[in-house]
């Protein structure tokens, strides 16, 4: 436990010394501010915008702005599909992989790693071939997490700007994401797991015989470069079905460290933008507290109800082993409980472990998260805007009680923005309670479900949080590659996506043509512990409200009766 202990405080602590230079150097990047790579990154900058027609120097309103990512999406998530239903006539394919079939898993991918959910319900290895990983699934890695971060300075340029409609220019803000923040530090980081035996090739696969003299097929492939974006991009999707449980993508302790901390890494990054470009880093530092103080609080739960463990098995005498099912030996408890923990607070997805083999508290605090929205640090961009949907909140709140009008670093919060904000979070809550009822009360949802009682529920919750929230990991247990799971859940990962980004940008171009009211004694502080306690408790209050009924029918009831010696 001690040693656990130590790997969450080194995690912690590496965290915010990464992000703090990361922070300063996205400012100088999205402040058009000259940086050590401008020798580097200018000139392709520049190529891009010249062969897509792009004046940087333009900016436009929100609405503009909303309307040219959601176009440039929706042509993502076309191409994806498309080349997943020719693949097998594509060249890098050693294997000789057909076409993705059928067709409603087609769909389901492409919509998936459009919006930075990377949900699979394939198998990478034996479905998609090196070419689809590489130009279908990876660039999208990249395009998704750009369009994340490209929404969190849009906010942020509208929290910080006063008496106009621009936001900034949409097409500026992916480049300049992709190119000068995304691709180096994934490089950097692709280089760095090559260092330590993770795959990159185009190698077909290899036979070999095992010590017991059985045939066994080793599936190969660019592994690396994936997984870097993967992680950094919080998108998730692993090269192979196993994700980062198999030692081709995650072959040792430091490799598992390291992914994880470069999952949190520009999320945590961003908030520190955010105090930049505001003038006030201390307002950074406020959020980026309420985010460690809930995800401290998550991860407690997580871990110690893995410690504690089965009650059933540890009866039997062997209670060290009692929680070891479902995760590798070589990360033990204590890793495969942080990393389930980071992966849906960073709405990454990516999983080292068996998340339905997690004890029923255990899979509870996971599954909260990723229904409280993005906001426990989130996906890349998106956890920044997440939680400033609740800092709204909390401010209205604030506001209301000592009959003042709510203030934001200077600027009022009044009625457009309240109705933006409950609008955001709302609408992925009713997208997983709906899409789940759905599932429990349909022949078609119920066929899927393996699991009988609230472990089923659980597991059909899970997923529609995982989708709603574009997280992408899954509970398992539940057969999702079926035409009703295909489509509910694509329906739920565009609702998910476009229905918080949307409302952000109204937020965005409301605020920015708002002027500055100057700091009075009765201005409430959001730099203080007090808001710090208060963002966490309104995040905790709200999500409680809304999913508590449905938790306690699922996994609450399920460790009741686990005491009571009955097993799922």
């Amino acid at each position: 436990m001690t040693h656990d202990m130590i790997v969450f405080l080194l995690f912690v602590a590496l965290l915010l010394g990464l992000a703090w230079p990361l922070g300063a150097y996205m400012d100088r990047v999205f402040s058009g501010e000259k940086t050590p790579l401008d020798r580097l990154f200018r000139p392709l900058e520049r190529a891009v915008y010249r062969l897509g027609g792009i004046d940087e120097t333009k900016e436009t309103d929100w609405k503009t702005y909303s309307l040219q990512l959601v176009v440039f999406n929706i042509a993502g998530a076309i191409a994806v599909y498309v080349l997943q239903a020719v693949q097998q006539y594509l060249p890098f394919n050693p294997e000789q992989l057909a076409n993705v079939e059928p067709w409603h898993l087609a769909l389901n991918t492409a919509v998936s790693f459009m919006t930075n959910t990377n949900w699979q319900a394939y198998g990478g290895e034996s479905t998609m071939s090196y070419f689809t990983q590489m130009l279908a699934l990876t660039v999208q890695n990249f395009l998704s997490a750009a369009t994340g971060l490209a929404v969190a300075v849009a906010l942020i340029r509208g929290l910080v700007r006063k008496s106009t409609n621009r936001i900034g220019n949409y097409w500026v803000d992916m480049t300049r994401s992709v190119i000068w923040v995304l691709l180096p530090l994934s490089i950097l980081f692709s280089i760095i797991l090559v260092g330590q035996g993770v795959l990159q090739n185009l190698s077909p696969y290899v036979t070999v015989q095992t010590l017991e003299g059985a045939k066994q097929t080793l599936a190969m492939g660019p592994v690396a470069s994936q997984e870097a974006i993967k992680m950094l991009g919080t998108n998730g999707g692993g090269f192979f079905n196993a994700n980062s449980a198999h030692p081709f993508e995650n072959p040792t302790a430091l490799t598992n460290f390291l992914q994880m901390l470069s999952i949190f890494l520009i999320p945590a990054a961003t908030v520190l933008l955010f105090g930049r470009m505001s003038g006030n880093q201390r307002q950074g530092y406020a959020i980026l507290s309420a985010m460690l103080l809930l995800f401290t609080l998550m991860f407690a739960g997580t871990y110690i109800s893995e410690r504690y463990g089965n009650p059933l098995v540890q009866e039997l005498g062997v209670s060290g082993f009692s929680s070891l099912e479902g995760k590798e030996v070589r990360f033990g408890i204590g890793g495969s409980s942080l990393f389930a923990t980071v992966t849906t607070a960073a709405s990454c997805g990516a999983v080292n472990a068996m998340h339905d083999s997690l004890t029923p508290l255990g899979g509870l605090f996971p599954m909260l998260q990723m229904m409280l929205g993005e906001v426990v640090f989130g996906g890349v961009g998106a956890g920044f805007y997440g939680i400033m949907l609740y800092v709204f909140i909390t401010v209205f709140i604030v506001g209301l009680m000592v009959g003042r009008t709510p203030e934001y670093i200077g600027k009022k919060i009044e009625a457009r923005e309240m109705k933006m904000a409950s609008l955001a979070i709302l609408i992925p809550s009713a997208v997983i309670l709906l899409g789940a009822a759905a599932a429990v009360v349909t022949e078609a949802g119920q066929a899927g479900i393996l699991n009988n009682g609230p472990h089923g529920l659980s597991e059909v919750l899970y997923a529609f949080a995982s989708g709603a929230a574009n997280n992408g990991s899954a509970f398992a247990g539940l057969t999702v590659n079926t035409v009703f799971y295909d489509l509910l859940l694509a329906v739920a990962m565009l609702i998910g996506r476009f229905g918080v980004i949307l409302p952000v940008l109204a937020i965005a171009g409301s605020m920015a043509q708002k002027k500055t009211s100057p700091v009075g004694p009765g201005t409430f502080t959001t730099t203080g512990g007090l808001f710090v306690v208060l963002v966490s408790g309104v995040v905790l209050i709200v999500g409680a409200l809304t999913f508590l009924p449905s938790l306690a029918l699922g996994p609450v009831l399920e460790q009741l009766l686990l005491y009571g010696g009955v097993a799922f």
